[in-house]
């Protein structure tokens, strides 16, 4: 691309793999189509990788979908944070020890052939949730950061299955306010052996690490976050508001090389997996077994040892508009937000709206696609140009519920636990 502001550039990234969209620019060269000399540098964990994209030691970043939300609003470090692309749908899972899935396990209905019945509700673990509490116990679960998708995942099915979380407030940002089950943080690829440590007693997090559970025999799979909410966004690509400023065309040839490694990723119904696969594997991106990769990249997901199922949306990377960073996919995150506590105070929905399209950088993002399509690259059904950055109200949730990011408190009043309309948490308590 001609003009471009800055040519050299070094980008981070966790070792999960639904980085794969920067591996594949790189690798596939359509970072040096573009004229660009990228380094992809894997971070030790996601404060670490959002620092480092604020002071400018990373140009830009593979992160999870609160982080640029967050700091711009000022939850943890301030700093205005934008995306013209998000990484893809899906990807996550919840796992627990093998103690746990032993005490769940009478709980869950089975199928004909003894296996269980999936989804699985929390309902399931909430006995064993008791349990724990009346033998002095308190129940760990490992999340990935405060405001990673992980975390709200998590709480959202915990509280569908009427397990309180915790809130946040001001005063006190450990998340364990009045919880049931108490979330701390933990880096994706320590999730294991914190659960094999006894540390904690489950977790949620990103492929590969749910898979590595049952590959070393220590915890089963219980759900995706496919089946708490289905074709639900989960990372973005994530640079400061002033690059985006000041390096236009920059931003635009980063944001034409992730597509094309998006398409890549899904196109011919997945063919390209198995290569992708091969690419991740490397100790210099996700660096897990081939096959623990394998076991969720190519379509399937194994819940307990031999339990394999087809899941062929479990990584999305392009198809149902996985890249377009929708407006609406930003305000749910905002009131996962609002409602555990981060968000202190009530908020009008004018407000949701504003920080998403402050954050949310479709422009961007259209413009990069038109010039693809443009230059023959893309088809032109391939994306969204009629939206007005709102999805159309999803209802495909674990608890049934339905969300419409145009009406944000609205979805708000209908989760029966979490903060309601002018609720605070003040003194370890909800007040009014």
């Amino acid at each position: 691309m001609e003009g471009l502001e800055v040519t050299e550039l070094t980008f981070g990234f966790i070792k999960l793999t639904d980085m794969a969209p920067l591996a594949i620019a790189y690798e596939n060269g359509y970072f040096e189509d573009e004229g660009l000399f990228v380094t992809l540098e894997a971070q030790a964990n996601w404060k670490v990788l959002l620092d480092r994209v604020i002071d400018g030691e990373l140009d830009g970043a593979h992160m999870l979908a609160g982080q640029p939300l967050a700091a711009t609003i000022g939850y943890g470090t301030e700093a205005h944070i934008v995306t013209p692309f998000s990484m893809d749908l899906n990807g996550n899972g919840i796992t627990v020890s093998n103690e746990v899935w032993d005490m769940m396990r009478p709980n869950i209905p089975s199928m004909d052939d003894g296996r269980p019945v999936h989804p699985i509700s929390a309902e399931a673990l909430a006995p064993v949730v008791e349990q724990f509490q009346e033998e002095g116990r308190p129940f760990n679960m490992g999340m990935v950061f405060p405001v990673s998708t992980h975390n709200y995942e998590l709480r959202y099915w915990l509280a569908s299955g009427g397990i309180h979380p915790g809130y946040y407030s001001p005063d006190d940002v450990s998340g364990q306010i009045m919880a049931d089950a108490l979330l701390s943080v933990t880096p994706p690829p320590q999730m294991p052996a914190t659960l094999e440590a006894g540390t904690i007693y489950g977790y949620c997090v990103g492929e590969p690490w749910n898979q590595q559970a049952v590959s070393m025999g220590i915890g089963v799979p219980v759900i995706t976050d496919y089946e708490i909410w289905r074709n639900n966004p989960e990372k973005v690509f994530g640079i400061t508001a002033e690059f985006a400023e000041e390096n236009p065309v920059t931003t635009q040839a980063i944001t034409r090389a992730l597509i094309r490694a998006a398409m890549w990723l899904d196109e011919n119904d997945n063919a390209n997996r198995e290569e992708a696969v091969d690419i991740l594997s490397r100790s210099e991106y996700v660096g897990a077994d081939r096959d623990v990769i394998a076991a969720s990249m190519t379509g399937t997901f194994e819940y307990e040892a031999g339990d394999v199922r087809e899941v062929p949306d479990f990584n999305v990377f392009f198809r149902y508009n996985a890249t377009y960073p929708y407006y609406s996919d930003a305000v749910w995150y905002l009131t996962q937000m609002r409602r555990w506590g981060q968000i202190a105070e009530s908020q009008p929905d004018d407000w949701y709206d504003d920080v998403a399209r402050s954050v949310y950088r479709s422009d961007i993002y259209l413009e990069a696609a038109r010039s693809l399509v443009d230059d023959g690259l893309a088809s032109e059904a391939d994306f969204p140009w009629d939206t007005d950055g709102y999805r159309e109200p999803q209802s495909e949730f674990i608890d049934g519920l339905t969300f419409d990011g145009r009406q944000p408190n609205a979805y708000l009043e209908t989760l029966e636990i979490g903060l309601k309309d002018g609720e605070t948490v003040q003194g370890g308590e909800v007040v009014q």
